[in-house]
């Protein structure tokens, strides 16, 4: 029990990291710069990596700076 709610808080921590790091980054993307966009887009970012070649490289690009 104890194991599962730390592997869900490391999971949780990780999707925050990541949420956190591709808003402040977004300005190196190529998307809109559309205020939903940006929600949206730093929101879905697990589901996105996987389905989306392009999406891949701009949050790399995000991730960088």
């Amino acid at each position: 029990m104890i194991m599962a709610k730390l592997i869900v808080l490391v999971l949780l921590g990780v999707y925050g990291y990541g949420v956190w790091k591709f808003w402040k980054g977004f300005e190196r993307t190529n998307f809109s710069r559309s205020l939903p966009n940006r929600i949206a887009l730093s929101l879905l970012w697990p589901a996105l990596i996987i389905a989306n070649k392009s999406y891949r490289k701009n949050f790399t690009k995000a991730l960088k700076g």
